[in-house]
C-alpha cells in the first residue's frame, strides 16, 4: 500500500503498488464511488492493471452478526490473452486476496465492542 484511503466515503482514493506476474510493477488507484453505511460501499479503478474494475462491498445482517460479500466486475488487461489467463492467473489471486481480507475484517469486527464500531456508532 502506497497510500491508504482516509475513509470509505465517495471520492476517497487508495494507491496500491502491485506487480503483474510478480515481475512488472504497476500502480493501482482505486476511488470510492458509492457509500451507503452500513450496507455497502464501492470502489472503481481509476488507474491500474485492469481495463475495467468495479468492486462492491455488501454487508448483510445475519443471525450470528453480518455477512460480507464482494461483487467484482472486471475486464482483464491484454484483450484475448488476458481473458485466457484470467481463469488460472487472475481468479486464483483474487480469491486469495479476498479470503485474506475477509479473515482480517472478521477479526477486526470481532475485536471491537459494537458501541465503538464506526459503522454502528454509540449506543444510547
Amino acid at each position: 500500500m502506497v497510500q491508504a484511503a482516509p475513509d470509505i466515503k465517495v471520492g476517497s482514493r487508495a494507491i496500491i503498488q502491485t506487480r503483474i506476474f510478480g515481475l512488472f510493477p504497476v500502480r493501482w488507484v482505486a476511488e470510492h464511488t458509492a457509500y451507503d453505511p452500513p450496507h455497502m460501499f464501492e470502489d472503481v479503478q481509476v488507474e491500474g492493471p485492469f481495463r475495467r474494475w468495479r468492486h462492491r462491498h455488501i454487508i448483510k445482517p445475519h443471525p450470528a452478526g453480518a455477512v460480507l460479500r464482494d461483487e467484482i466486475e472486471y475486464e482483464s488487461p491484454l484483450g484475448f490473452i488476458g481473458q485466457l489467463a484470467a481463469s488460472f492467473m487472475i481468479v486464483p489471486r483474487l480469491e486469495k486476496v479476498f479470503e485474506y481480507r475477509h479473515r482480517v475484517t472478521r477479526e477486526w469486527c470481532e475485536a471491537i465492542p459494537s458501541e465503538e464500531d464506526p459503522w454502528v456508532g454509540p449506543t444510547q
